[in-house]
């Protein structure tokens, strides 16, 4: 035995004692709000927006309404108004807590022929780009119902600024150029995809600004007319109209039909901490609740990083294993969330863990089908009086599907690619899904978008990230952070590791391991790939009970996002 694997040996087998099950941590009663607000969003122009809104007399719902048309206009690469998401809620006056499922569904008229070639195999280009890779949009229905049911101010005010910025539009930034490089060449495949984003054919230099009149009319009569001014009359005809015309299958009764789902909440107890979070069909929730549960058994903070990463890794293998045979729209799909949130499970799933070695994911039950060899937002609310928002936005990969339906200005997601297409065949992010995540008529995809708020009795904190796959292993290891002290700062500036079952290797930024631990993880047997880029835009806010303060942080991976604190 190594003396690396003695070592390890010992950290392990040490008594730790088991974690207990806390009692539920709530945050202060009503009317002990921390008299101020906070937000934190990808880009300054959408943080500005929620606290015009806020400013104008709205609550955390009405700024999350702005904060996202505005994120619509002006990061058009990472959500939009042809896209959906996910809200998470937690309303002071009652403690209300809720989440608002605006996930896209695929058209009446889906078929698996679509995505496959003539040889059975998923057709990425099908999937990925122009209008058969659509889904419905939700994330108009949801702004429309968070500003009818929660809200203070009419949606003509809280959409204000996000007209205003497609109407007058926005100066490029580096992120805007840094995404378009991914998807220029889709973009210019439809002309009005083209001239809404780009400049003679080519990615706009910095600084050059970005209109979007259409987009300015479609934002407009949302306002006006609330859910039916997208799902219902004009806009609804040129959206069936011009999908049909580029080669899709939409009908005016899928955007009619199209509704907004209420959610419970999934909540867990880890560490005197009570965790709220996103249900299916976010598979974010029930993967980190099954990850808590299995590293109840050690004290992570008292580990050295080979083994604490070493039971990351292990965790996460799992409970991505089980997110890609079980998790899908719960509206079509019996799921056994029972079995897979107990402790039982997690204890067996504990127990098929090596201490000082890597369990192959070939390795795992239900692999006989291994295949071979982005983008999202987020941004946190907390208003004065308390009230909390945690939004996870998309449109799939950069510029969703590139195709922008004339006359709208919206440009459409691809998130049909977020179906398992084919079992245990990997999408754009490399996930694999089987029969509960199949395309039906209605359906919606299963995501990783994971939007959370963490309780403790000291703290609050609204957390969220985009990052594709990497989303659900980004959010633990922020909630980790905020458990273990870290101010809002520290919480999005950590450095990141990841594990998603296939592949079966550890992703990590640069900076994440040292070489001694990157050596460590190799002779247990982990494959570790230090990527060359970083990945994730973490917004976090965080409310600290006792004065009343609140910190806001926006990822410094990014330079166009900002967090703001301001009073009343």
């Amino acid at each position: 035995m190594t003396a690396v694997r003695r070592l390890l040996l010992a950290l392990f087998l040490a008594p730790l004692p088991l974690a207990a099950s806390p009692a539920p941590e709530a945050a202060p009663e009503s009317g002990a709000g921390p008299g101020r607000a906070g937000i934190a969003s990808a880009h300054h122009l959408a943080t500005e927006a929620g606290h015009e809104v806020l400013a104008a007399g709205g609550n955390a719902f009405d700024a999350a309404v702005a904060v996202a048309m505005a994120l619509a206009v002006v990061e058009p690469a990472s959500s939009g108004i042809g896209g959906g998401g996910f809200f998470l809620l937690r309303r002071a006056s009652d403690g209300r807590e809720v989440f608002v499922d605006a996930r896209e569904t695929a058209p009446a008229a889906v078929s698996l022929d679509w995505f496959l070639d003539d040889e059975g195999k998923p057709d990425r280009d099908r999937s990925v780009n122009g209008p058969l890779s659509a889904g419905i949009p939700g994330q108009p229905a949801g702004l429309a119902w968070l500003a009818e049911h929660y809200g203070k101010l009419p949606l003509e005010t809280s959409l204000a600024p996000a007209i205003r910025l497609a109407r007058e539009g926005f100066p490029v930034d580096d992120k805007y150029r840094a995404l378009m490089g991914y998807r220029v060449e889709v973009l210019r495949r439809w002309r009005s995809s083209a001239r809404q984003f780009l400049d003679a054919g080519e990615i706009p230099e910095e600084g050059h600004v970005i209109r979007q009149p259409d987009l300015a009319r479609t934002i407009e009569r949302l306002a006006r007319d609330g859910h039916d001014g997208f799902y219902d009359g004009p806009v609804a005809r040129r959206l069936v109209t011009g999908v049909n015309e580029a080669g899709g299958n939409w009908t005016l009764d899928d955007l009619a039909g199209y509704r907004v789902k209420e959610r419970e909440p999934l909540v867990i107890e880890y560490r005197d901490h009570r965790i709220v979070t996103s249900p299916p069909p976010s598979s974010g929730g029930v993967v980190i609740a099954q990850a808590l549960n299995i590293l109840r058994r050690w004290d992570l903070p008292a580990l050295d990083p080979a083994p604490r990463s070493h039971l990351l890794a292990e965790a996460l293998r799992r409970g991505y294993r089980d997110r890609g045979i079980y998790l899908g729209d719960p509206d079509f799909v019996e799921m056994p969330l029972r079995k897979l949130l107990s402790a039982d499970y997690a204890a067996g799933l504990r127990a098929s863990i090596l201490l000082d070695k890597a369990t192959p994911s070939a390795m795992l039950p239900g692999t006989d089908n291994a295949p071979r060899g982005t983008d999202t937002t987020h941004f946190s609310v907390i208003d004065a009086e308390g009230n909390l928002v945690a939004a996870t936005l998309s449109v799939n990969l950069p510029y969703g599907s590139g195709f922008v339906v004339p006359g709208t200005g919206v440009l459409l997601n691809n998130e049909m690619d977020d179906f398992a297409l084919v079992p245990d065949a990997p999408n754009a992010y490399g996930l694999i899904g089987r029969e509960a995540n199949a395309p039906e008529p209605g359906k919606r995809m299963l995501s990783s978008m994971t939007p959370t708020f963490v309780i403790g009795e000291g703290r609050t904190a609204v957390i969220g990230t985009p990052g594709g796959s990497r989303i659900i292993t980004m959010v633990l290891l922020g909630l980790l952070e905020v458990i273990d002290g870290k101010d809002a700062q520290a919480v999005v500036s950590a450095r990141r590791i990841h594990h998603q079952y296939l592949p079966d290797a550890i992703s990590a930024e640069q900076g994440a391991l040292d070489e001694a631990t990157i050596a460590a993880l190799q002779e247990m047997g982990h494959t570790v790939n230090v990527g060359e880029r970083d990945w994730g835009n973490m917004q976090v806010v965080i409310w600290n009970h006792a004065d009343g303060s609140v910190e806001a942080a926006s990822d410094p991976r990014w330079s166009s996002g900002r967090a703001e604190v301001r009073e009343p």
